[in-house]
Order: C-alpha cells, then structure tokens, then sequence
C-alpha cells in the first residue's frame, strides 16, 4: 500500500504543480470546479444518497453555484464573505468532531444536515483557492505554496507518527493519528513557510504572521481530514473512492485542502500579502 502511494503520488504531484503554477486563473477555476465536483460526487455518496440520478442532478446546482460566485466576483464583499463563512464552518466542525454520534444514524435529517456541510465544505474551499491564484503578486506562487503546507504537514505528520507516535488523537475517528504526527505536522509546515516566505520576500512581523496563519492552516488541515474520517466511519466505509490507487477517492485527497484553503487565504488577506 505504501508503495501504491508513494507511485500515485509522484505521478500526481508534478502535474497538480504544473497545473496550479502555469495555467492562468480563469483556466485554473475551470479544472479546480473539475476536481471539486467529483469530490462532491463522493461527498453526496458519504451522506447517504444512492441513487445516482439524484446525485448527478446535485452536481449539476453546484456547477451553477460555481458559475454563479464566478460570475458575481467582482463584488467586492461577496468572496471575503464566502471565505469567512468557510472559516467559521471549520470552527463549528470542531464540536462536530467532539460527538461522533452526532448525526450517524442514517436519517433523512442527517442525510440533508451532511449535504449542506458538504456545501460549507466545498464553495469557500473553491473561492479561497481561486481567490489566492488571482491575488497580485505571485498568485501561482502563494497556491502553491497553500498546497505545499498542506503535503509538508501530511509527510511531517507521517514520519513523527510512525516513530514518536503512541498517545491516540482521535482513536473513534481515526485511530492511526496521533498528537506526536500533529506536532510533526506544525513543525515541517512551519519550517517550510519560513523559507517560502523568505524568498517571497516576507519580512519581519510579517513572516513572523505566515508561520502563525501556517500552524493554524495545517491545524484547519487536520480537523478537515478528521471531519471526512468520521463521515466514512458513518457510512461504513473504509474509502470515498477509488480513483487513486493507494489513496482512495478524490475526496480522500482533498479533505485537508478543503480546510486548509479558506483559513490560508484569509490569514493571507490580514497579512496585506
């Protein structure tokens, strides 16, 4: 399995950075809706709904809202706004996290309750992360390096849980987690936004902010992995997917991405970078 991963990775991760690096927003937009749509395909199965018309039917309005944020962006409240409600969503999920019981009965109730989470989920993830490839200067550069943070943190978490690891994080949840892998998480996230900011030219009180904003991010990273952990628990089962050999679904790719994005572009936005 680990080679698995390590393969599919090698092969996705060039092209994801030459994706994010070269291509301009508008295009960037389009193949970011690509990826989130299939994840939303996986996170609507994950809440309990099998029929697959009904499931295409709820891709298709989250395509118009995709359109529709796109089209109004030039409001200058709108995504800000969609960005904080993105931030707040992952506070909130935190309590979510504390009650695993929460909402696992599979009830039509639950079922909508998830549904509207993969909203809060999805849409300020997509408005964060062209927010952050649009932003003058060295927009790519500042995605990239969102998307670095959040593969640092997952290859510090590994390595520092696999040696240092015995005290569980969340062991109903996620029982291969550990706080020695959270610790590892910050420390090479944290050491990677210092040089990145650097050589960005981030200076002073202001590095001393991204590496802050940084820990936070990867923090964010963490419950948005826990939080698709714990609706697979419901759904009983062990992946979202199997699109990616060793690693799942789409959406077990993206679960930290979709915290970590909202909460980088509004630490960024308060920095003034």
């Amino acid at each position: 399995m680990l080679r698995q991963r390590v393969l599919t990775a090698l092969i996705l991760a060039p092209l994801a950075i030459l994706l994010i690096l070269l291509t301009p927003t508008s295009v960037f937009a389009c193949l970011l809706s690509v990826a989130f749509l299939a994840a939303t395909w996986e996170w609507t199965r994950l809440a309990g709904i099998a029929n697959r018309s009904i499931r295409g039917a709820m891709l298709g309005v989250a395509l118009i809202v995709f359109i529709a944020l796109w089209w109004f962006r030039t409001a200058a409240w709108l995504w800000p706004t969609v960005i904080a409600v993105g931030v707040a969503w992952w506070l909130l999920a935190c309590l979510w996290l504390r009650n695993f019981a929460f909402a696992a009965a599979p009830t039509p109730e639950n079922r909508n309750l998830k549904l509207l989470a993969g909203a809060f989920v999805v849409f300020p993830a997509w408005v964060a992360g062209i927010n952050i490839h649009g932003s003058e200067p060295h927009g790519h550069v500042w995605t990239f390096l969102a998307m670095l943070l959040v593969w640092a943190a997952d290859t510090g978490a590994f390595f520092s849980g696999r040696f240092f690891g015995k005290r569980k994080l969340a062991p109903q949840i996620s029982p291969g987690k550990t706080w020695a892998g959270v610790y590892g998480a910050f420390a090479t996230s944290a050491a990677v936004a210092a040089v990145a900011g650097w050589l960005l030219g981030v200076r002073d009180l202001r590095l001393a902010g991204l590496i802050v904003v940084t820990v936070v991010t990867v923090a964010s990273s963490i419950v948005g992995d826990l939080l698709e952990s714990l609706m697979k628990r419901h759904a009983n089962v062990k992946d979202s997917g199997a699109l990616f050999p060793g690693h799942g679904g789409l959406l077990d790719r993206l679960d930290s991405v979709f915290a970590a994005l909202p909460v980088f572009a509004l630490g960024k936005l308060l920095l003034g970078l």
